[in-house]
């Protein structure tokens, strides 16, 4: 075992031989959005990024569904299925097969098994003072979702967020494969903040944020935070940073989008400056959301907190 889940990555890596491992993930969760189709392709989109996340591709998943069989028709199963399996075939993923329950409520996401080099690994752990962070995806899902849910959120909102949610994360791939990234992780429930401790701690270092050069989907996003629409696990994030992140001036809409719950995230990489170019130059071709550069690796302060916000 290379990677299990002592340093809180994206998927445990187990070693095949001299070099190749296997990288194994599974992920899962409830409708975050009406249409199932949509519904499927946002799930698979989340478990698949996890392989990229680590350096990896995926080779193989199993379906993993649950639904209440009184509620919900075999033409959504159907359509949730359909969405999960548009995705992993873009990418070259074959779905051999999966389970399904009764279950109160719809679930659905993917069991996933790629292939990395042992030598290209990008975990937690590895994170070196001086490397540039960089973020491929805008936040805000989570509290656009929950707008969905109550019926505040615009259509163009809507279609924004549902594009970015069923974006994979393959370049995670290309980046590691190329060499050009040290660590990387994606950023998901636990918000960029949560994430960014994981990899602090798993790396023994501390990290700097500019929180203005950090993308938001939109200023509607903003505007929803003003009204109060902020799901619950965004709040518990945020709680949970107490001793952690040293805010400095940052307001608290600001810190609310930081700590936010996001669903199929972008990457957050980190990139030695010597390879800062050429990483940008990936991404740019690769298409991806944004890939701001957001802060900085420091060496790890004596005293928490391990998170500091800059001007």
């Amino acid at each position: 075992m290379l990677v299990s889940s002592k340093t809180f990555d994206d998927a445990g890596v187990y070693r095949l031989d001299r070099h190749r491992a296997l990288v194994q993930t599974v992920d899962f969760f409830t409708p975050i959005v009406d249409d199932p189709f949509s519904y499927g392709q946002i799930a698979a989109a989340n478990a698949l990024s996890d392989i990229y996340a680590m350096g990896g591709r995926p080779l193989t998943a199993l379906n993993i569904i649950g639904f209440p069989e009184d509620l919900v028709r075999p033409r959504v199963v159907s359509s949730i299925l359909r969405g999960g399996l548009a995705k992993a075939t873009e990418v070259g993923c074959v779905i051999i097969g999966g389970h399904s329950i009764r279950n109160p409520e719809p679930i659905y996401g993917l069991a996933v098994t790629g292939l990395v080099d042992v030598r290209r690994v990008t975990t937690n752990a590895n994170a070196r003072p001086g490397d540039v962070l960089i973020l491929t995806k805008p936040l805000g899902t989570g509290i656009a979702t929950t707008a969905i849910k109550r019926g505040m959120a615009s259509r163009a909102l809507q279609k924004n967020v549902i594009t970015l949610m069923s974006q994979i994360n393959t370049v995670g791939a290309e980046l590691a494969e190329l060499g050009l990234v040290r660590a990387a992780t994606d950023i998901t429930g636990y918000g960029l903040i949560g994430h960014l401790i994981s990899l602090c701690r798993a790396s023994g270092v501390s990290a700097d944020i500019d929180p203005a050069a950090v993308p938001i989907i939109s200023y509607e996003i903003h505007e929803l935070v003003k009204l109060g629409c902020v799901p619950q696990g965004t709040r518990d994030n945020l709680n949970g940073t107490t001793v952690l992140v040293d805010w400095a001036r940052t307001d608290e809409t600001c810190q609310i989008l930081l700590t936010d719950a996001q669903t199929s995230g972008g990457l957050l990489l980190c990139v030695a400056e010597a390879n800062l170019k050429e990483a940008l130059k990936v991404l740019r071709k690769a298409g991806t959301s944004s890939a701001a550069q957001i802060g900085r690796i420091v060496p790890r302060r004596r005293r928490r907190p391990l998170v500091c916000m800059t001007d």
